[in-house]
């Protein structure tokens, strides 16, 4: 029986689009596939979510990816707050979940800095009984150890549990972990598969 359901956070729960992000940075096409290059599609990315090293030590291994972008993808870092965009289900949707019962969590690869630069799209965080970001705990999903985290935490059986995520590795992870798993495509059909779920 499913009592809990986790939540990621990212493209999920809030909007992230970095191709739109870039459009509205740069003008350049060049320099939009550079700096996507350079941070978005590249491993450093992680170190971010990680929380393990310092804004300007991520910076660094950005800009050694393509020095001759290095004031875009120092642009592009800072004005990060603008990339997310609140997503007007996220509230009402834990609220149904709530009222039917259920308890109701997050479990993000997210970082501090994205927290101090957008708190907005963050305000569904106190209608959740609580989670974990990736940043605080030092671990990133896929890990086993960030699901074992906020089970511990929480006193949740993953059995009892239902993990929505965008990332079909994370959702594996879940689903090895002992947990059920949805893929996130869309708001309506994630919540349409929770509501067979349930």
């Amino acid at each position: 029986m499913i009592r809990n359901v986790i939540f990621d956070i990212g493209a999920v729960l809030i909007g992230f689009d970095w191709d739109a992000y870039m459009l509205h940075l740069f003008d350049d096409a060049e320099t939009r596939a550079a700096v996507t290059a350079a941070m978005w599609h590249n491993e450093d990315w992680h170190e971010l979510d990680r929380g393990a090293i310092s804004l300007e030590e991520v910076l660094r291994l950005f800009t050694e990816n393509a020095p001759e972008y290095a004031d875009a993808i120092r642009e592009a870092l800072m004005r990060l707050g603008e990339a997310p965009t609140r997503q007007p289900y996220a509230i009402p949707w834990i609220e149904s979940l709530k009222a039917r019962g259920l308890c109701v969590y997050y479990l993000s690869n997210y970082f501090e800095f994205l927290m101090q630069e957008a708190p907005q799209v963050l305000d569904f965080i106190p209608h959740t009984a609580g989670g974990v970001f990736s940043c605080q705990e030092k671990l990133l999903k896929p890990d086993p150890a960030i699901y074992r985290v906020l089970c511990e935490r929480y006193g949740l059986e993953p059995s009892e549990c239902v993990f929505i995520d965008d990332t079909q590795i994370n959702i594996d992870a879940a689903i090895a972990f002992g947990m059920r798993g949805i893929r996130f495509e869309s708001y309506a059909q994630a919540s349409a598969a929770l509501d067979a779920m349930l």
